[in-house]
């Protein structure tokens, strides 16, 4: 049995109490520490002390995911824990404080724990701490967090982890373990957009080809079958919204035609987080498909749609996958829409008519869009098309290249110069800087004194263009705006690129055209990485954050300000 110990020497006093803890007095029992599950740690003292975890942990009791607590060991005592070891950081750090202690120093939302710690955050100086609150129906206490708080120093215990895979890093190796990893998006990515000929009747691919919307399309048909039997082999329950209405008051649009997936809450039933992306893709506007690669120009339309929306489908079904085998206080929903490329009509339709007149009883309390991922960080793809060899800018970018971030847009908001939801605004920095290691990637944007039509490309430039970006949007092309408009929820959503990437809504929209655009393999810019790795590695980061926003929205949902 190894002991994993890297541990901090610093003392510090606790609200003027001279009592000490000393740091080699906790012991961590574990062999090592597997980033990306939840595990149990056996925490013994050798001297009275309170430890606090901040980090997602699992009630023994009821099964539901909670964020950090402390807990009071006795001397002698030994104490398991189930923890989440954070899927993209080298490990967790514990906050060693004197039995019973009551508050708590804290990192700020858009800093790592290794941030705080390094400028000296465990002395508990600068004014921003946690204040444990008793259990209520739960195994162990909560904190929440006080700005006004001078909590005091702490001793800190570094446990230090690491992610395994046997698939090489060429593959997506590096980001491909855990309960939920980007290798098995890929995977799920490539099964829907499988160019394989075949001699199926439908699409003539092994994979799901010309979803376009339209119930008695029977490509799309075809697809919402496929859907429907990965939901119910989940054990959830899927119910199919096809909206054939009879109301003369309702317009019946045949385009709305949603598969969606269901496991009931055990506290709050009619309280429900949805999970959602559109299914359909874009339809041709010609009778014949062209590729741009080939006539240099740009049409519409497409026949597998990998970006927008196949890699959105991926990552709610494998989201699904995980989530199905957790319990929940509130109920999870899972939906893969139709009709988002005609104007957001299957979104629309189940929350204006299933919900807000049919079901008026339940509260969507927030809302995951997964629209559009994996041509953005860490590829750094936008090199001029058809540039093999791009000269290269001061800021180590193609130069003349449409380079944009990786976006992670929450609303609703009428205003570019101030946050509305700040909430979920901290709640995404919270999660974005620490667990999955993008502290260094990440720029919260605002527009204070820019113009409401370009403030948000003159902060990025004026920010130095980080790669990722949090920002509320006053504007909406996806799914969530049926959230904001018809049920006032705040809303969060994932994605990349949009008219900048060269084979949006195009022929070319193919998950081996992703690959070409994320490959940074001798190309001088980024770090040397096959397009394979590259999108992994997109599509494990925008599914974790994913999935642990639902961790803490089922915990504590964000209630839209404006209400």
């Amino acid at each position: 049995m190894v002991l994993i110990l890297l541990l901090t020497p610093i003392s510090g006093c606790f609200g003027g109490d001279d009592s000490r803890v000393d740091a080699g007095d906790l012991q961590v029992d574990v062999e090592s520490m597997s980033a990306g599950f939840f595990q149990t740690l056996e925490l013994s003292a050798s001297s009275k002390m309170s430890v606090y975890l901040p980090f997602l942990i699992k009630d023994p009791a009821s099964g539901f995911v909670q964020n950090s607590t402390v807990l009071d060991i006795n001397s002698g005592d030994t104490i398991a824990i189930e923890v989440l070891i954070p899927p993209r950081s080298d490990g967790i750090y514990l906050l060693l404080g004197e039995y019973g202690r009551g508050h708590w120093p804290i990192r700020e939302a858009d800093e790592s724990w290794s941030t705080w710690y390094a400028r000296g955050g465990d002395k508990g100086e600068d004014g921003l701490g946690a204040i444990r609150v008793p259990a209520n129906n739960t195994t162990y206490d909560t904190l929440e967090v006080h700005s006004s708080v001078m909590p005091g120093g702490v001793e800190v215990v570094f446990l230090p982890s690491i992610r395994e895979s046997t698939v090489s890093k060429d593959e997506g190796g590096v980001h491909s373990s855990g309960l939920l990893h980007g290798r098995l998006v890929y995977e799920r990515l490539y099964e829907i957009t499988d160019p394989t000929d075949t001699f199926d009747i439908v699409d003539g691919k092994a994979g799901y080809y010309d979803r376009w919307a339209g119930q008695g399309n029977p490509a799309y048909e075809d697809a919402a079958l496929y859907l429907i039997s990965e939901f119910e082999s989940m054990g959830l329950e899927v119910v199919q919204h096809r909206y054939e209405f009879t109301d003369i008051f309702r317009v019946q649009n045949p385009e709305a035609y949603n598969v969606c997936a269901y496991k009931w809450g055990t506290e709050a039933v009619n309280e429900w987080l949805v999970f959602g992306a559109h299914f359909d893709v874009a339809p041709p506007a010609n009778a014949v498909l062209l590729d741009p690669h080939l006539t240099g120009s740009r049409s519409y339309g497409t026949r597998v749609g990998a970006y927008d929306n196949s890699a959105g489908t991926s990552m709610v079904l494998e989201t699904a996958k995980v989530l199905a085998n957790f319990e929940s206080r509130r109920t999870m929903v899972f939906c893969l829409w139709s009709g988002e490329e005609g104007g957001k009509r299957g979104s629309d339709y189940w929350t204006e008519y299933f919900i807000a007149e049919d079901n008026p009883d339940v509260t969507v309390t927030n809302y995951i869009n997964l629209d559009m991922a994996g041509v953005n960080w860490p590829g750094g793809g936008g090199a001029p098309h058809g540039d093999p060899d791009p000269e290269i800018d001061e800021d180590g970018y193609p130069k003349d290249a449409e380079v944009w971030p990786m976006r992670v847009y929450i609303g609703p908001s009428l205003d570019h110069d101030k946050l509305n939801q700040p909430g979920m605004v901290g709640l995404s920095n919270w999660i974005g800087s620490d667990a999955l290691g993008l502290e260094e990637q990440m720029g919260t944007l605002v527009g204070v004194n820019y113009s409401a039509d370009t403030w948000k490309t003159d902060v990025w430039l004026d920010m130095d263009r980080p790669e990722i970006i949090v920002y509320e949007d006053t504007t909406a092309r996806s799914d969530h705006a049926s959230f904001q408009d018809n049920l006032g929820t705040t809303t969060i959503g994932f994605g990349g690129l949009v008219d900048g990437y060269w084979c949006y809504h195009q022929t070319c929209d193919t998950l081996e055209e992703m690959e070409d655009w994320m490959d940074t393999t001798g190309k001088g810019y980024g770090e040397e990485n096959t397009g394979v790795a590259n999108v992994v590695n997109s599509l494990d980061m925008i599914t974790w954050w994913a999935l642990m926003t639902f961790f803490h929205c089922d915990e504590k949902p964000i209630i839209n300000a404006y209400l």
